[in-house]
């Protein structure tokens, strides 16, 4: 009973380990609280076939992951309360994103040096997400006298993954039509977990069976800088360094330790995939960013 008080309280976050479910399974809740212990325990069990696969070619990806953020006590603003439904729009549609950025057509009245779009990850609520907004705020700090804009990518970040098409979609859009009304601005685009997916198709890596719309190639040039955080573009041994020549160069990708979400060698640990916001990833990006818009 010690190992199912342990599991009991935690909660999943971006495809992990983060969420209250783990109690309904033990008692004999339904089939798919059961299914949703057995794939966790599959995904960072010592086992996992995915973390010991060694080509890419020979790996089967999971066609549902663990959902996010039902809950996280003592945090405000994110999830919901312990035993009670998820909202709505985060498995079924969308909802309105977080947004300071110029829509289409608007002029240059509310454009802004640099526009940043994040996509949040899997079950996180709508906006920039539990990452997305510490690391807009950490490039702010990092660009000081420069104007910067934020946008959240507005995508249904559902638990099969199969929502990272269309958030991709939306991101090479959003893209396009701040590029359109504001010719100077310049663009920092990111995700975390499948936001990383999100961003891996609409630089044009593929990710699965899930396709969404790219960033126009005349705009490569105007995307200053690329962040993502817990990519699953690792479970199949690749960054995007080394599947994009156009993207690579300028992109910082983080990938903890024990993260098996992002295919570390050490995959296991399931609070490794939890530790971006608060590890010094963040701080990291931002500098990051910081440098690759320097004197842009």
């Amino acid at each position: 009973m010690t190992a199912v008080a342990v599991l009991t309280g935690v909660m999943l976050v971006g495809g992990v380990l983060t969420a209250p479910f783990a109690s309904a399974s033990v008692r004999g809740g339904d089939g798919s609280s059961t299914s949703l212990l057995q794939r966790w325990l599959s995904w960072f069990g010592g086992g996992s076939q995915l973390a010991s696969q060694p080509a890419a070619a020979t790996i089967s990806l999971p066609t549902s992951w663990p959902t996010a953020w039902p809950a996280l006590p003592g945090v405000g603003g994110i999830g919901t309360a312990p035993g009670t439904a998820a909202p709505a729009t985060t498995a079924t549609a969308p909802a309105a994103p977080t947004s300071t950025g110029a829509p289409a057509g608007s002029g240059n009245g509310n454009c802004a040096d640099v526009e940043i779009v994040f996509a949040r990850g899997t079950g996180d609520l709508p906006g920039l997400g539990v990452l997305g907004t510490p690391l807009v705020s950490a490039i702010r700090s990092a660009l000081p006298g420069r104007t910067v804009n934020a946008y959240g990518v507005n995508y249904a970040a559902e638990a099969s993954q199969a929502s990272a098409g269309p958030g991709a979609t939306d991101m090479s859009r959003h893209v396009n039509a701040v590029a359109a009304a504001c010719p100077g601005t310049k663009f920092v685009i990111g995700g975390y977990s499948q936001g990383a997916t999100v961003t891996d198709i609409a630089i044009g890596i593929p990710f699965g069976t899930t396709t969404g719309e790219t960033i126009p190639a005349g705009l490569a040039s105007r995307v200053s800088a690329v962040v993502v955080f817990g990519n699953p573009l690792g479970i199949l041994h690749q960054t995007i360094a080394q599947r994009s020549s156009v993207y690579g160069p300028k992109t910082k990708e983080f990938c903890n330790a024990g993260d098996a979400i992002c295919g570390s060698a050490a995959g296991g640990n399931a609070l490794a995939h939890l530790q971006y916001m608060s590890n010094g990833s963040v701080q990291q990006a931002a500098q990051f960013v910081a440098g690759k818009l320097a004197g842009s």
